[in-house]
């Protein structure tokens, strides 16, 4: 009933005093009604709905970029491995750090 009201009401300040509730918060309720223009014109999207769009947005680019960064470890830690063992195999010495002497 009151989002009803707020949508079709021109004077908010009357509206909180009629229904009894602070006009920040119809301000607000207002605010996150309030369609975004995102280019869809199917689908009106309210401020909090466009934020929370612009997250996974980033988070999904953030996924992508660690997922390429652990791929390229993995590629090297197997070039590691596989020279590694194939020192070993042709009897060379392997390169560690020798102790205090």
């Amino acid at each position: 009933m009151a989002v009803e009201r707020l949508t079709s009401t021109s004077n908010i300040v009357e509206l909180s005093k009629e229904l009894g509730v602070h006009r920040r918060l119809l301000y607000k309720w207002a605010e996150q009604l309030a369609p975004v223009d995102d280019g869809d014109p199917e689908r009106p999207e309210n401020a909090k709905e466009r934020e929370l769009r612009l997250q996974i947005v980033q988070l999904k680019q953030l996924l992508a970029d660690k997922t390429l960064e652990a791929s390229f470890f993995r590629g090297a830690l197997q070039k590691v491995e596989a020279r590694r063992q194939k020192d070993g195999e042709s009897g060379g010495m392997a390169s560690t750090p020798k102790s205090g002497s």
